[in-house]
């Protein structure tokens, strides 16, 4: 009676044991599968992002090519870009896109430079910082070594360069692997 009952216990214990080597095979393969699906659906970085809205950015990802600040956009950040469209590169004057693209690609990096911030600046945030500052604007510095002012203007973000030029910000929250994008409808001059 003792030798059935051991047998017993003994048979339970590796079906058991079985059982639940399967079970954490199956947690494993479904966990690794889960990060893969994460990482298909993840955004790209900031760069990959604009490069995947040419009919919005391609104008943007040409200067970040031919300043050579690609990698740096790439990055591990966080970092947060306010990115002028096409049409904002295209307000500006004939020939000043195609002249710092080919032939002042130290300024072009400058001017882009101008228009990123280091970490993760979401819209509520940044808002929130507009709001406690008051009517003056909260300050933004720059990458590049600048300065802008961030105010409201009729519930919108509007941002001061500089030179006392001002741009909308006409969406926010871009999602980036490395931090976010915020579209303007105007290009930032440092000066």
């Amino acid at each position: 009676m003792k030798f059935i009952k051991l047998s017993l216990v003994a048979g339970t214990a590796l079906a058991l044991a079985a059982c639940a080597s399967e079970t954490e095979t199956d947690d494993s393969m479904m966990a690794d599968e889960t990060a893969m699906a994460e990482e298909a659906t993840a955004p790209g970085t900031i760069v990959e992002v604009a490069q995947g809205d040419e009919d919005t950015f391609s104008t943007l990802v040409a200067a970040v090519t031919a300043a050579g600040l690609g990698d740096a956009l790439s990055g591990e950040g966080p970092l947060t870009v306010f990115a002028p469209t096409n049409d904002a590169f295209g307000a500006l004057p004939e020939g000043t896109v195609e002249n710092l693209t080919t032939n002042d690609t130290e300024t072009l990096g400058a001017i882009l430079q101008y228009h990123v911030v280091e970490g993760r600046v979401d819209a509520a945030t940044l808002i929130g910082m507009i709001e406690a500052a008051g009517e003056e604007g909260h300050p933004v510095p720059t990458l590049g070594g600048g300065e802008l002012t961030a105010t409201l203007v009729d519930g919108g973000v509007v941002l001061t360069d500089a030179t006392g030029a001002t741009v909308n910000v006409t969406a926010t929250d871009v999602e980036a692997s490395n931090g976010l994008i915020h579209v303007i409808d105007g290009v930032l001059m440092p000066q």
